[in-house]
């Protein structure tokens, strides 16, 4: 509803300009909270690698695991990045919904597709050293180890940062930023 001004007039409330998203310090949430969204949203994947590996299972008529594996990663690859540039275009994923954080620019704006596809393929980097190794020939449970400990540390690298931000958001532009949602209204009766 306008507010009145003393004068009598009315006046919008709402600023004309988009209001910023990222909060006055300009700091990241608390890495607790960001790890916990990256594991949740690792186990969401699970329904997108189900889905995405049946549907490409079923039109290309793979009957062992091992005949198209590395055309099921391609495709798996691409799935991924459609999901993450989509919500993220958007300003967050379900996991980071549940979590209050949202994905903006360094101005604290939703982030272009573009600026999402330069983050998806910079968040590679959590898991391109153990993905390295194992292509090489380290055997698994050495690759496991050494994803678990890469993984540790590139979160910590984020305390490096001057706002905490991971490094792949610092090298695509954006920022993960702590974000309330606005309360339901209450239903009456």
């Amino acid at each position: 509803m306008p507010a009145k001004s003393q004068t009598g007039s009315s006046q919008s409330t709402r600023s004309p300009a988009a209001p910023s998203l990222v909060p006055n310090d300009g700091m990241a949430p608390p890495l607790y909270r960001r790890m916990a969204c990256w594991l949740y949203e690792g186990m969401l994947m699970f329904g997108v690698v189900f889905i995405a590996g049946y549907l490409f299972g079923t039109l290309t008529q793979t009957r062992n695991a091992l005949d198209n594996r590395h055309a099921l990663q391609a495709f798996l690859f691409l799935v991924f990045g459609v999901y993450f540039v989509w919500f993220w275009s958007r300003g967050h994923t379900l996991a980071m919904k549940t979590w209050h954080i949202r994905v903006v620019d360094c101005q604290g704006r939703a982030i272009s597709q573009w600026r999402a596809l330069l983050r998806y393929l910079l968040s590679w980097l959590w898991f391109l050293p153990p993905l390295t190794a194992y292509a090489v020939g380290v055997p698994v449970l050495t690759t496991l180890l050494l994803l678990a400990l890469w993984v540790m540390l590139w979160a910590l690298a984020s305390r490096l940062h001057p706002q905490h931000q991971f490094w792949h958001d610092a090298l695509a532009g954006t920022r993960l930023v702590h974000h309330e949602l606005p309360p339901r209204p209450r239903k009456n009766g």
